[in-house]
């Protein structure tokens, strides 16, 4: 029997189109989803005019109107404000606090104390830029 062609052997080379494709829209998909991941606890910031910050290096400390009091996601008891800060390594990076503008004043001045004496050397408030009025 005679063939018509050259007899075909298993091809060796991978083709790394789709997998290109697949890793670009996995990219795509998790670049538009990092902000909202960011959450935390629902808080009122009060709105002040200032330049923005960076954020997403930092840790976040958050106060909700309630004075529930989270540290990153977590929320935890007064108490345990100072051994939450040192398990998540508040004292090698940025920490910025978001509280609530309903939170009483005195509570803000007692967790920046706390965190002053966990080690905190960077410390930024966390606020909202106010409206822009209608022309």
């Amino acid at each position: 029997m005679m063939n018509a062609g050259p007899a075909r052997g298993p091809m060796a080379e991978i083709n790394v189109t789709p997998l290109v494709d697949v890793v670009l829209v996995l990219l795509i998909i998790f670049m538009v989803t990092a902000p909202f991941l960011q959450g935390g606890l629902e808080i009122d910031l009060p709105k002040v005019a200032s330049r923005g910050l960076d954020v997403r290096e930092g840790l976040i400390v958050s106060v909700r109107s309630d004075r529930a009091v989270a540290v990153g996601n977590r929320v935890v008891p007064l108490p345990e404000f100072e051994d939450a800060l040192s398990r998540a390594g508040a004292a090698q990076r940025p920490v910025f606090l978001k509280a609530d503008h309903r939170v009483p004043y005195g509570l803000i001045v007692e967790l920046i104390a706390r965190m002053r004496r966990s080690g905190v050397a960077s410390l930024g408030l966390v606020t909202e830029p106010p409206p822009r009025e209608a022309r």
